[in-house]
């Protein structure tokens, strides 16, 4: 039945492609676009570096992944299909190996005068994102498409309301919830001449569980002793409003959200329970508790000079599809991070993942840019629970200076605290430290050929009880990147382990070894198509997007990709 359907969607697609060019030969009125993007993964065991244990090295050896998008837009209508594949793939879980394929999305959209009307899988979110957003990152296999219907509704130039239903994807499934929601929003100036405007609205989004995960979660909170149970409702909602107000260089926005009371699991929280007759403490339970969320940002700036300051209260806002799926799946809404996104390999190995059931947060950026070749930026982020633990904290900065169009050099030094205990699941390590000096100098030989370097040291404190560097110790890494406009690109770096820590392999006696972790890269562009070739030997870590992350385990082997566009 699903390749039949699979099959009737492409007939489809095709015979529509058909009719567009039978149609534009005409009157040339229509477009036709769409992009590929394919990885392919060569699996090579490393047992010293920890790259193990997985079908994909055991015996599979390949593994890829592959996207095509069309997209065709003709007598008012924008029709879209994407064809996604999965052949022993790690990105839903890297310790195990996942294949599949099929249509993973379609859609059709038509405006009919002020009323919009799009059915399919949809991306969408309210205000920032807190009570509602549906979208897709593919490095850490999330797609939280809407399968559903979406109107909306053009009230005038400046307000539009908007109503949603359906339910989320959940790779080629769906989960059974359903979801509704809608929400209000404008745009209010003061009119000719004035220096100020509002952007205000409000939305609100409900679901209802499943009869399945209902009677899941009465069976599950049933085995729990009296103190600990709870009434299971089918029906919760969130709500939300929001502004941005701007006044000439100065801008504000702010929401606030509530969820009522919504049953969701918590890793942190204790319950009663029976073990061989005798009343024993248990780790993790499910809870029903309403959440807030309180988000706000200031910026502003003048020629030269520019700030922001973030901060974010978040308690008990997890909000999913399906309360017994975990990790990235099957959330509703998405957090804002509250954490500078970096760029470089060292200054990324530590990342913040966004923590739902209780965060203290806040985060200042500030540049300044004395002449158009010289400009710094100071970056400072806190994260601490509701118990004013610290999470994590980060103290950047940074400068950059343009010689001519000779040369660029960057630099810049950054210091964390990172509470591995909780975003890595590690019980009883010490919070991280790190220190990390970093450069990157560019500079261009001729109107064609350019060469790059890095070179970062990430210094790594020391775990007392373990009389070692923590984590894996220290770092040494670099990196020469030599570029040929307008087709090739060569790169060779190397992540040097240059002061072991208590996680560092070992040798046959025991004593930590410093290893290196190399890796090699071709890239070749040629118009809108970009392949390349890479070896890699890869450590163990976090990989972020966005302030969602997940930890990886290490990879050794080669990695191509194709990227093109129409």
């Amino acid at each position: 039945m699903k390749n039949l359907i699979y099959t009737s969607w492409a007939i489809f697609f095709l015979c529509l492609c058909h009719m567009a060019n039978a149609q534009d030969q005409q009157n040339n009125g229509g477009t036709l676009s769409g992009n590929l993007e394919a990885n392919a993964n060569f699996f090579m065991r490393d047992t010293l570096i920890g790259a193990e244990g997985t079908p994909q090295y055991d015996r599979q050896l390949f593994g890829g992944e592959a996207w095509l998008n069309l997209n065709y837009s003709n007598w008012g209508f924008d029709f879209g299909l994407r064809f996604d594949m999965y052949n022993n793939s790690f990105l839903p879980n890297p310790l195990d190996s996942y294949t599949d394929e099929g249509i993973g999305r379609w859609y059709i959209k038509k405006d009919i005068y002020d009323l919009g009307i799009t059915v399919g899988y949809i991306y969408d979110q309210i205000g920032s994102g807190i009570i509602f957003r549906a979208y897709e990152e593919r490095p850490l296999f999330i797609d939280n498409a809407l399968f559903g219907v979406r109107l909306t509704y053009d009230l005038n130039e400046n307000w539009r309301i908007k109503g949603f239903t359906g339910r989320q994807k959940n790779r080629f499934d769906t989960y059974r919830s359903v979801i509704k929601g809608g929400s209000i929003e404008g745009f209010i100036s003061g009119g000719e001449g004035s220096n100020w405007t509002l952007a205000p609205g409000a939305g609100i989004v409900g679901k209802t569980l499943s009869d399945e995960a209902h009677t899941q979660l009465q069976n599950t909170v049933a085995n729990y002793l009296p103190q600990d149970t709870f009434s299971i409702k089918y029906n919760s909602y969130a709500v939300s409003l929001y502004n941005t107000m701007t006044v000439n260089n100065f801008s504000w926005y702010v929401e606030g959200a509530y969820k009522s009371g919504d049953v969701f699991f918590d890793q942190f929280a204790t319950r009663l329970g029976i073990d061989d007759g005798e009343v024993v403490e248990l780790d993790g339970k499910y809870i029903s508790e309403p959440g807030q969320v309180l988000y706000s940002s200031v910026s502003w700036g003048t020629k030269g000079f520019g700030a922001t300051l973030e901060g974010k209260y978040t308690k008990n806002f997890t909000f999913r599809a399906n309360p017994f799926v975990s990790l990235n799946q099957g959330f509703i809404n998405f957090l804002p991070p509250m954490t500078r996104i970096n760029t470089y390999r060292l200054t990324t190995r530590y990342n913040a993942a966004t923590q739902e059931l209780g965060e203290r947060s806040f985060q200042a950026d500030i540049t300044y840019s004395p002449s158009r070749k010289l400009s710094f930026n100071v970056n400072a982020s806190n994260i601490t629970n509701l118990d004013n633990d610290l999470l994590y904290r980060e103290i950047l900065g940074e400068f950059q200076f343009k010689y001519k169009r000779k040369w660029t050099l960057i630099g810049g030094l950054q210091m964390q605290r990172y509470n591995q205990e909780i975003f890595e699941d590690k019980p009883g390590v010490p919070l991280v430290e790190t220190l990390t000096p970093y450069f990157d100098f560019l500079y261009k030989i001729d109107r064609r050929k350019a060469i790059r370097f890095e070179g970062q040291y990430m210094m790594v404190g020391e775990d007392k009880k373990a009389e070692s560097k923590q984590d894996y110790g220290s770092w040494l890494f670099g990196l020469v990147e030599f570029t040929i406009a307008p087709h090739w690109t060569f790169t060779v770096s190397d992540m040097y382990n240059v002061s072991p820590g208590k996680l560092s392999p070992e040798d046959n006696s025991g004593e930590k070894i410093d290893v290196h972790y190399p890796r090699f890269d071709i890239f070749y562009t040629n118009k809108s198509n970009r392949f390349s070739i890479s070896y890699v030997k890869q450590v163990e870590g976090v990989v972020c997007s966005g302030g969602i992350c997940r930890l990886e385990p290490a990879f050794s082997g080669v990695k191509m990709t194709v990227n093109s566009s129409f």
